[in-house]
């Protein structure tokens, strides 16, 4: 049975996360697999003051979600409740941007040596050439079948070796290799698994769309309604733009060549008139069809006439009133 202390302290810790559930509402639910406690205490004094750091024992959270979602079901704790598997925490964002969270929590990552029975999240392979290591090591080398050498007193490796893969387990050997060479292959940290906003919990990838591509989908998204209301002839806001721009074609075109004009087809009308000062003007446009198309042109007139010669020649041969 625990102590009237413990128990008080359980319920501080029930009220702050449902409190901060209720009135923050935005949190990065975030692993520390393998996240030190002086780690875990530079990011919570780097994040003093605009965030949040919650852990907790799994089953201390799930107690106070359930309690929260009876006291407040409309706060999406019963989803959140939900997710709460492994070794997780919260980062409730109370005066800062989730952004700004991600960018601290990248700068708190620290190397790692390998450890045996570790499941591996690199791959890393053992470059070719000198290890530093005097001969009489040979053994960690060939309990791994590892191809070696003695050069100048020391092992030289004859080839890369990929000694780990994504999702491998590390033996003792692969361990006590490493460890000889002095390699550090993994680099943990706080990861980001998901966020909470909204009453609602959705994947961290999310977080990583930029307004540029909201705004290209978006665009994306005009374009087909407007193609869409152009094709089915019903207007809308996105069609009209392009409605009006082909009515003014179509005006353009049919002022082009009496007297009538207005301000807005004088510029069409100046072209028609001359454009040889609108090629002058853009010589670089006007150059290239000129260059690539005068031979081709020249040849097709020559053609042309041919055929309108061998054309007469035939009348000429069969005229009955010759």
């Amino acid at each position: 049975m625990p102590n009237a202390e413990k128990l008080a302290k359980k319920g501080e810790y029930f009220t702050k996360l449902i409190d901060l559930c209720v009135n923050c509402g935005t949190a990065l639910i975030v692993q520390a697999d393998h996240v030190g406690s002086k780690q875990m205490q530079n990011i919570r004094i780097e994040l003093r003051g605009r965030a949040v750091v919650l852990m907790g024992k799994n089953t201390m959270i799930r107690k106070a979600l359930s309690i929260g979602h009876e006291q407040h079901p409309a706060a999406g704790m019963d989803v959140l409740r939900s997710m709460i598997k492994g070794n997780i925490g919260f980062i409730f964002a109370t005066n800062c941007e989730l952004d700004t969270i991600r960018e601290c929590l990248k700068q708190f990552r620290l190397p790692a040596a390998a450890r045996s029975g570790q499941i591996s999240n690199v791959s890393y392979a053992l470059p070719s050439g000198p290890t530093g290591m005097d001969p009489s090591q040979t053994s960690f080398f060939q309990a791994l079948n590892i191809g070696t050498k003695i050069v100048k007193g020391q092992i030289e490796l004859v080839s890369e070796f990929p000694i780990l893969k994504v999702g491998g387990k590390i033996t003792a050997s692969e361990m006590v290799l490493l460890t000889k060479l002095g390699v550090k292959p993994f680099e943990y940290g706080m990861e980001v698994a998901m966020v909470f906003q909204d009453a609602s919990v959705f994947d961290a990838a999310v977080l990583d769309i930029s307004d540029s591509v909201l705004i290209g989908k978006f665009m994306a998204g005009v374009a087909n309604m407007a193609a869409f209301s152009r094709e089915i002839g019903i207007p809308t806001e996105a069609g009209l733009p392009h409605a009006f721009g082909n009515a003014f074609k179509n005006v353009a075109a049919l002022v082009g060549d009496i007297d009538f004009t207005f301000k807005e087809v004088e510029e069409v009308k100046k072209f028609l008139a001359d454009p040889s000062a609108y090629k002058a003007a853009n010589p670089g446009a006007a150059s290239a069809p000129a260059a690539g198309g005068g031979g081709g042109g020249a040849a097709k007139a020559e053609k042309k006439a041919e055929a309108v010669e061998e054309e007469e020649e035939e009348e000429a041969d069969f005229d009955l009133f010759g």
